[in-house]
């Protein structure tokens, strides 16, 4: 397939799958008057790219891994076969993410314990991003 296919299918702009190109990240055959030619794993290599870039990985880390990785969820070879430094790479970042992990977490605790605090009912309200939120709910003996 040729990039612009490549595009619709994955819903990433062809100007970024020349940059994954470039950084190594994909690796097109050419056909004989030079256009890229993709064949079908690159949609699955390009939405793998995608979940890393989104986890907070460079393309530098990427191009490291990418290697080791045949699908989102299978490690095409032994644990113990990963260079050091790319091992060193990963687990600063499984650190990076845990730490942000764990902020969120206190600032999400606080904040329903505040809303909690100050909530006429005493409980926070969760709102799902995407719905409205349920009116407040009215106390016995409260007119509307």
């Amino acid at each position: 397939m040729r990039i612009g296919e490549l595009s619709r299918r994955t819903g990433v702009p062809t100007r970024l799958l020349r940059y994954y190109e470039e950084q190594h990240l994909l690796s097109p055959d050419r056909t004989e008057n030079g256009y890229r030619d993709y064949g079908d794993p690159a949609v699955q290599d390009v939405q793998q790219i995608r979940g890393l870039l989104d986890s907070g990985l460079t393309t530098e880390m990427i191009r490291a891994i990418l290697p080791y990785l045949s699908a989102p969820d299978e490690i095409l070879l032994p644990a113990d076969r990963l260079p050091p430094e790319t091992a060193a790479l990963l687990q600063a970042h499984l650190d990076r993410i845990q730490a942000r992990i764990d902020c969120l977490a206190r600032n999400r605790d606080r904040l329903s314990a505040y809303l909690a605090a100050v909530r006429p009912d005493g409980v926070p309200h969760c709102i799902v991003p995407g719905t409205t939120p349920a009116p407040p709910s009215r106390r016995a003996g409260q007119q509307g």
